[in-house]
């Protein structure tokens, strides 16, 4: 026993005996320092033990909820679903996109079932309820035959009969690949049935990533589809009814459609060109998202915040949805467009277009597009574009709006002279002689008509083209000399420069509207040619967007502001006044010049009104309007045709509208018999009248 309970420090005790004489005499219990000792070391141990106890008694009498919690979260499954999407009304509250109840019929597998067990049932679910596969992709059509086809023996071989040789030697990617490239819709079509072609939709959308997710398999049912699959939904395990689906309704129907964009079904889900996008944002590829237009630019506020469910299991395996959170309706858009006065301006220009049919010097007028904004703002009223077919069928086309590039003519005269005044190249008294020009080896050069003497309004009043010529010759440091050669010997830099003049009015840059898609640049021209800065000049050289015409058009408008335009005004949460977002006007830049310089060019845009060379039409109407027209020679048709434009303002001081229309190819530019500006003599009275009549401005004298 002594043996076994061996003192730790004895050797330390027989070492302070050996130095102290004193100790020597004295008899040591080394019992009971050993015991002594022994005893602190065990009260320690029972403190600690104690603090212990007393920490795990806590953390499960008080802990308890949050530990079984996190247990729960760790263990349990969760389904998510989209809820209801926002509303997007028009400026006076008429609803464009509304969002409406809809019965889908859902697929969640049971627990342990075969894809051979999902494949019978959708054969029998396809035959009872009638689905077809009209919405099927090349791709789709590939993954059933990959699925579907059997060898000789009746086997799925998943396609191996595509390949042969060492191609069946190749690693899986390379193989799927190659058997895709390999299969056709027709070879599909031929060698199934439209029964299992069918089916495979329903069992495509029944399989479809993540298997954890409740999947929509049939959208928008009619009851009898209902009714039937409640009183036999043991004969179709896993597949139910969805009494919250929501569905797209546009009241207007394709009115404003091709800008506004859609929303994708719950069979299709995320496009798969954006799927890594949305991954990252959490969505799942089951989800329902805008794609194009405004549905997709303003995704994140229209979508709403995720109802969230727990997955449970019956005793036959078949899942049981709980719902544990009810998730938030998205937030409703209030765009700055006025639906009805979009609806105005769209039959008009498919009455002109259609007129234009019966006049063979519009035989290759086919497009027309004509925008109202406000230049203090930016907020869009309406934006129309129409296309017509070689069948004669009229589409809209308002996307042209901001995706078209269109040769604009002498409307951009105002920006040439205006850069010529700041430059300090003219001044507004500066008088150039409008007669034809002519340069060595050249063709002659004139207006439409010759002016005689000209100063910069009156040049812009009569859409003088000689003086924009000696404008930018002096810019580029020309001396003309009549039938001498046309040296430039910066051709680059002045190009450039007038380029970057065109930019602060909006001319060739993207404008920032709240599209996801607007062309960024001008169509820009790249010739050598030095005779093409004269034809930069006066409209004929690069092409810009209708929207790129309405910024300049405003910038003039409104003083010398660049403002952005926006389709979008506010979001707000749903059957709310509360608004969440707010779209500001957004001032881009300011004009470099002085406000004088500015003032010569908006002079001459309100002359060519007061002095009827913008259209008798214009001129009668009873507002102060300020505008100019313009006509461009189109590469189209082997320049035949011409482009008509008119762009322009009211009132003149302090305008709420500025306006563009523009009409490729609506005139020939062949002979004397011609038909003329259609844009002020058919399009614009009417419109103007029509928008004046929404929203009244004081009529003129």
């Amino acid at each position: 026993m002594n043996a076994l309970l061996r003192n730790p420090f004895r050797d330390l005790d027989q070492k302070k005996l050996r130095r102290s004489s004193d100790a020597l005499k004295t008899q040591n219990d080394y019992y009971k320092i050993v015991n002594k000792r022994i005893g602190v070391f065990a009260l320690v141990i029972i403190l600690v033990f104690s603090i212990v106890v007393v920490r795990l008694a806590f953390l499960q009498i008080r802990g308890e909820e949050t530990y079984t919690a996190k247990l729960e979260s760790y263990t349990s499954k969760k389904q998510t679903d989209m809820t209801p999407r926002g509303m997007i009304y028009d400026r006076n509250g008429k609803v464009v996109a509304g969002t409406v109840s809809a019965l889908n019929i859902t697929y969640f597998p049971p627990k342990n079932t075969t894809s051979d067990e999902q494949w019978e049932l959708a054969q029998k679910f396809a035959k009872q309820f009638k689905t077809n596969h009209d919405r099927f992709t090349l791709s789709d059509y590939q993954d059933a035959y990959l699925y579907l086809h059997t060898d000789a023996n009746g086997k799925k071989d998943n396609g191996n009969n595509l390949l042969s040789g060492n191609e069946l030697n190749l690693g899986s990617a390379d193989a799927e690949k190659l058997k895709r490239e390999r299969i056709t819709q027709e070879m599909v079509e031929k060698e199934f049935s439209e029964e299992d072609l069918n089916a495979y939709a329903i069992f495509g959308a029944m399989r479809r990533a993540p298997s954890s997710q409740l999947k929509v398999v049939l959208e928008d049912v009619d009851k009898e589809i209902v009714y039937y699959l409640e009183e036999h939904k043991d004969e179709y395990p896993g597949f139910d009814v969805d009494m919250g689906g929501w569905k797209r309704e546009y009241p207007y129907g394709s009115t404003f459609r091709d800008v506004l964009g859609g929303v994708s079904t719950s069979v299709q889900g995320v496009p798969s060109e954006l799927k890594t996008y949305y991954e990252a944002k959490g969505y799942s590829m089951v989800d329902r998202v805008g794609i194009k237009g405004l549905e997709e630019q303003y995704e994140d506020l229209l979508t709403g915040t995720r109802k969230v469910s727990e997955i449970t299991y019956d005793e036959n395996g078949i899942a049981v949805l709980n719902e544990i959170n009810s998730g938030k309706n998205g937030y409703d858009l209030h765009m700055s467009i006025d639906i009805e006065l979009q609806k105005k301006v769209d039959d008009v220009l498919e009455k002109v277009l259609k007129n234009a049919s019966n006049d063979s010097r519009r035989q290759y007028f086919k497009n027309a597009y004509v925008i109202l904004m406000n230049p203090q703002t930016g907020e869009i009223y309406a934006m129309s574009g129409k296309a017509k077919g070689d069948d004669g069928k009229i589409t809209n086309f308002a996307t042209g709006n901001y995706k078209a590039g269109v040769v604009p003519g002498s409307i951009v005269k105002g920006a040439t002279v205006y850069m010529g005044l700041t430059e300090g190249v003219i001044d507004a008294n500066t008088i150039f002689i409008d007669a034809p020009i002519e340069f060595k080896g050249s063709q002659i050069k004139a207006s439409y008509q010759n002016h005689g003497p000209v100063n910069a309004v009156k040049a812009l009043s009569v859409s003088s083209n000689v003086y924009m010529w000696y404008t930018v010759m002096a810019l580029a440091g020309v001396n003309y000399v009549p039938k001498g050669p046309l040296i430039v010997n910066d051709y680059a830099g002045i190009v450039r420069l007038m380029r970057s003049y065109y930019s602060m009015f909006g001319l060739g840059t993207s404008t920032g509207l709240d599209v996801p898609d607007e062309t960024s640049t001008s169509f820009v021209g790249n010739s050598t040619d030095v005779g093409k800065f004269l034809d930069f000049a006066i409209g004929q050289y690069d092409l810009y967007t209708p929207i790129q015409i309405a910024q300049y058009v405003s910038t003039l408008a409104n003083g010398g502001k660049k403002v952005q335009p926006k389709l979008v005004n506010t979001a707000t949460e749903v059957n709310s006044d509360y608004v969440v977002y707010k779209n500001e006007t957004t001032i881009l830049s300011t004009l470099k010049g002085k406000e004088s310089d500015l003032d010569v060019v908006r002079a001459g845009f309100h002359q060519c009104v007061l002095d009827g060379n913008c259209g008798g039409a214009i001129k009668s109407l009873p507002y102060d309007i300020a505008a100019k027209t313009g006509t461009a020679e189109s590469a189209e048709h082997g320049g035949k045709t011409t482009n008509a434009a008119l762009i322009g303002w009211a009132p003149y001081e302090n305008p709420t509208l500025a306006f563009v229309c523009l009409a490729p190819d609506s005139d020939t530019n062949i002979g004397t018999n011609l038909a003329g500006n259609i844009c002020y003599q058919e399009i614009m009275p009417e419109i103007i009248q029509d928008f004046f009549k929404k929203y009244p401005i004081d009529k003129k004298d």
